[in-house]
């Protein structure tokens, strides 16, 4: 087994230091008994009993979680169902264009999609609220939810599913009973990143949003412009250890799947 080199093991430091150093010193500065975030003034839980207490901080959370628990399922679907056409249907007509506007949020910047979006809402007369922000955040994560469901469904045995129509079972039945528990994994990984993508998202939010509708991103910022404390550190690191959690659990999960398998 080839040995990595002094250089090699250096540069894989550095970088690893570059990338989680900032998220070490933000989780021990949470625990700060000082208010300001540059002087360690000892250990202390103060600051998230604190945020425990901050209701605009609180509902900006609870907020983003609804909104991405309902934006990533409704990008989720429609990203499924988009990725079966452009897959299973072959060069029909308008599939460049189908394909392009699909997969355009991607690429987009945000601060266009957001104004795209904001002058859609207001020429519509729509009144800007959770709604709008919903309907912008399903729209620029459906491509990557498409993407994910896509490249599962190219390496799919569609002889399963020929299989079952031929045991009598309609194209809807196959899909539901056949296809969708095969490329579960993937819808469900595809779910997730939209779910990311949106409790993440502070451009579009910022475009679409309106009264009573801000999101925990928005709060933050809002928020670091005035100084950062050791509240909005403690507010991140528990987003932190809810991430860490959430990928301890479906890594072993998916261990245990494979040791099951095996």
């Amino acid at each position: 087994m080839k040995r990595l080199g002094p250089g090699l093991i250096l540069a894989l430091m550095l970088g690893f230091a570059f990338l989680y150093l900032p998220i070490v010193t933000l989780i021990a500065y949470s625990f700060n008994a000082s208010r300001l975030v540059t002087v360690w003034g000892g250990f202390s839980t103060h600051w998230y009993g604190a945020l425990m207490a901050n209701e605009p901080l609180l509902d900006a959370a609870w907020l983003s979680i609804r909104l991405g628990v309902v934006s990533a399922t409704l990008a989720t679907a429609l990203g499924t169902l988009a990725a079966l056409a452009l897959t299973r249907h072959g060069r029909f007509p308008g599939r460049t264009l189908f394909s392009g506007m699909v997969l355009a949020p991607l690429v987009m910047p945000e601060v266009v999609t957001g104004l795209s979006l904001l002058l859609l809402f207001v020429a519509a007369d729509v009144e800007r609220g959770f709604w709008t922000v919903t309907v912008a955040h399903a729209t620029f994560s459906l491509g990557f939810a498409c993407i994910v469901v896509q490249a599962r469904l190219a390496g799919f045995d569609r002889s399963l599913e020929e299989a079952a129509q031929d045991l009598g079972a309609t194209p809807f039945v196959t899909f539901w009973t056949v296809t969708l528990p095969l490329i579960w994994p993937a819808v469900a990984a595809a779910w997730m990143l939209a779910f990311t993508l949106s409790l993440d998202d502070l451009v579009v939010a910022s475009f679409t949003t309106g009264p009573g509708a801000t999101t925990l991103p928005m709060r933050l910022y809002s928020a670091v412009k005035l100084g950062v404390s050791p509240e909005i550190n403690a507010a991140c690191t528990i987003m932190i250890g809810a991430v860490a959690v959430v990928v301890v659990g479906a890594s072993l999960l998916l261990k245990r799947e494979q040791l099951s398998a095996g």
